[in-house]
């Protein structure tokens, strides 16, 4: 028997208010263990629909279920990494990463516990009592992250954590990033602007078309894990993202 799926979009739509609508009959599905990309032109809805997935905004038509049930009955199940790390600059690393835990009224050693795993998880085991002005932008998204995996989600919502990077740091995260999930179970969800990063990420990458957002494309990643930085060299990869990119470029708007 297959697994049920974890995410299930069924005809979904979305507008706010009076507005146009911003995705329209949004229909698929996603298995636990899987890595889901999303992409598309800016305005086509990416980030709207991670917020769906989250609980922090509802369909307007159409039915999403996450692991059998509503968006708001999964939320602790969820964890958010958005663009900026958000960090709070009076709390050092430590505190950071375990405020998710202090405002859910956690017991500190269980909270502490998880905060120095997730440190070790991404590489900052050293740095809980740094601050994030002391910190690079690569090491203030490790925070961002490790203060997520502190919450052991089974679905991991990512939008666009990396876009601010450089490639160089960008592509290590990716790798640090895959080395983390074949350690943890949970299912990802991520926005990325970059078909680079959404091959070498994914199992399967959904592209938008705008105006409304709707599903142009889906792409099965067929690239075998582990992935490293050997992966991008393969001729696989660069097919994959020459494909892919045709795909986005037939849906972006004229200029």
């Amino acid at each position: 028997m297959p697994a049920p799926p974890i995410v299930e979009f069924q005809d979904v739509a979305k507008r706010y208010g009076g507005g146009p609508l911003v995705l329209d009959r949004i229909t698929f599905r996603s298995k636990p263990g899987d890595f889901t990309s999303i992409i598309g032109p800016s305005g086509c809805g990416k980030s709207t629909l991670l917020r769906l997935i989250a609980g922090l905004s509802p369909v307007s038509a159409g039915t999403l279920t996450i692991g059998g049930g509503t968006a708001e009955s999964a939320a602790t199940e969820l964890a958010f990494v958005f663009q900026d790390p958000t960090l709070l600059p009076w709390l050092n690393v430590a505190g950071n990463v375990r405020l998710p835990h202090r405002l859910r009224g956690v017991p500190q050693a269980q909270g502490a516990a998880a905060q120095e795993q997730a440190l070790a998880l991404v590489g900052l085991a050293g740095h809980a009592r740094f601050y994030p002005r002391q910190l690079s932008g690569g090491q203030k998204m490790r925070v961002s992250l490790a203060r997520a995996l502190t919450l052991s989600p089974s679905i991991l919502l990512l939008d666009e954590p990396f876009g601010a990077l450089d490639e160089m740091t960008r592509e290590r995260l990716n790798e640090e990033l895959l080395a983390i999930r074949q350690q943890q179970a949970w299912s990802a969800f991520f926005v990325t602007h970059s078909v680079a990063e959404a091959v070498f990420l994914s199992t399967r990458i959904i592209v938008l078309a705008p105006h409304p957002g709707r599903i142009h494309a889906e792409v099965t990643v067929d690239l075998p894990y582990p992935r490293t930085a050997e992966t991008r060299f393969t001729r696989r990869y660069q097919d994959l993202v020459t494909d892919t990119s045709r795909l986005l470029h037939s849906v972006a708007p004229a200029a």
